[in-house]
């Protein structure tokens, strides 16, 4: 809903308008929260939270701590482009979180992800030196292009147009061929049940192989992917070793300690 086109102002929209405005916003963003609709809304905080508890009661949103989660589960194919506007701000602060665990003489794995993308973003901000990074993303490719402190292994293969990511048979040879100390994974869901998800099974085939070469594996994961699956299983969470979030619902925490996940909330 374009807030813009109503002729009423902000503050005199009906409950029916606010809660179709949140779950545009869901749609847009993934997440939403309290604060954040109170604002945009000129409401209350409890105004919100009724608007979400009603929401939750249709089976619509998942409320968390603060906000809520869009109630569908699956994970679609989604455009690069278009992935990369959701959850900007929890991305770069997670990818800048990230890249202070790299140091000097790490070799890394970056996969096709937006949230890695911003760890890239995040070194390039970081004095760190003689670094190899491999990835099989175009984007983060062209970022290192000039940076002459980062060595770069790109993958070859058949190129996704949705995501610019390089699969197949070529990236799955350079992986077996390589060890690295660390991976920074992303995801497109991930669900306790089922465990750390993407959306094409080549990518999920290819994330496997980069486990398989890195020592450390972490997992860069904004909170509106908790709940989600997508259709193909990268990993059970037990094979992650580090979990980096904007923020954790409340009923994850003790599951994560229970498997020795290390838990950092940028």
């Amino acid at each position: 809903m374009n807030l813009s086109n109503l002729f009423c102002p902000v503050a005199s929209l009906d409950p029916a308008e606010r809660r179709s405005y949140v779950l545009d916003q869901l749609d847009e963003k993934g997440h939403v929260s309290v604060q954040d609709l109170g604002n945009e809304l000129d409401v209350s905080d409890v105004t919100i939270r009724k608007d979400l508890q009603f929401l939750e009661d249709q089976n619509l949103v998942i409320r968390t701590h603060g906000g809520a989660l869009s109630a569908d589960r699956f994970a679609y194919d989604v455009p690069f482009e278009k992935k990369a506007q959701r959850q900007k701000e929890e991305k770069r602060r997670i990818g800048k979180k990230a890249a202070q665990m790299v140091t000097d003489q790490d070799t890394v794995i970056l996969d096709s992800g937006t949230t890695t993308l911003q760890v890239l973003r995040g070194l390039k901000n970081r004095e760190v030196e003689d670094l190899t990074v491999s990835t099989n993303s175009i984007h983060i490719a062209l970022e290192t292009v000039g940076i002459s402190a980062i060595e770069v292994l790109l993958l070859g293969g058949s190129v996704r147009s949705k995501s610019a990511s390089v699969v197949g048979p070529y990236a799955e040879q350079m992986l077996r061929d390589h060890a690295f100390s660390k991976l920074f994974l992303a995801g497109d869901g991930l669900d306790f049940g089922h465990g750390l998800t993407t959306t094409d099974d080549q990518e999920a085939h290819l994330n496997q192989l980069m486990i398989e070469s890195a020592d450390q594996t972490i997992a860069v994961v904004d909170s509106s992917k908790f709940g989600r699956r997508g259709l193909c299983r990268i990993c059970k969470t037990e094979a992650i070793d580090v979990l980096i979030t904007d923020a954790t619902p409340d009923d994850i925490d003790q599951r994560l300690a229970e498997q020795n996940i290390r838990v950092v909330v940028a």
